[in-house]
């Protein structure tokens, strides 16, 4: 069978703030605890090894959230121990699914290694899926044809009124929601802060850190169809 690739980020901080950042824990455990009765899942992150937590994430982490944590297999293979681009060998995987927190802003968008995974993942009939600010992942992907893969598509991630409300919006490089227009997406969104994802053909998208567990569920339905 085959397993799914879970990205994280390795961004410690903020550039234009030297305030701490990094992946936000409920993003990673909520989708896992979702999919690892049926699939094995393996973890990357754009230089591979530490993984850094978002702080203001572990406020909202619920107590399945910490269980997963305290898993020593959790702790080495996603924390300490994450996989680098250059050992994925993209067939193994039938979804690549990114995680958010403010720190994928940075490091995922332009990570050439991570693109060709994905776009390896999709080609071959997989799906692409992200949560939250994972989306910044998916911007800069490409089909066969040298379209962007979000071109046209149903979509949706962190909203830019989310990252005002998040007291954000000046940290951040970018504003997802407005590159992903710009690059021809069917951006949809839902009130603030309330879980909701869509699917686009292979494209499996979230909201916000409440939507990992319908990233998953549309995502599971998706490969049992």
């Amino acid at each position: 069978m085959k397993k799914i690739l879970v990205v994280l980020t390795n961004t410690t901080r903020f550039v234009k703030k030297p305030e701490a950042t990094g992946l936000w824990l409920g993003e990673a455990t909520e989708f896992v605890d979702a999919v690892t009765p049926q699939y094995e899942v393996d973890y990357v992150s754009p230089r591979g090894g530490y993984v850094p937590l978002d702080p203001r994430g572990m406020k909202y982490a619920d107590e399945a959230a910490f269980a997963l944590y305290r898993q020593p297999d959790f702790q080495q293979r996603a924390l300490a121990n994450s996989l680098a681009p250059g050992v994925i060998n993209p067939l193994d995987y039938a979804a690549i699914y990114y995680t958010g927190g403010h720190g994928v802003m940075f490091d995922f968008p332009e990570n050439a290694a991570l693109q060709t995974i994905a776009q390896q993942i999709y080609q071959h009939g997989g799906y692409v899926t992200s949560v939250c600010h994972g989306i910044a992942g998916l911007l800069n992907l490409r089909d066969d044809a040298g379209h962007y893969l979000i071109e046209d598509k149903h979509i949706t991630g962190f909203t830019t009124q989310e990252e005002i409300l998040s007291g954000k919006r000046n940290l951040v490089p970018f504003l997802n929601e407005q590159v992903a227009a710009s690059r021809g997406a069917l951006f949809e969104k839902r009130r603030a802060f309330k879980p909701f994802a869509v699917k686009d053909g292979q494209l499996i998208t979230g909201q916000n850190p409440w939507s990992p567990k319908a990233v998953a569920s549309t995502l599971l339905q998706a490969l049992d169809a």
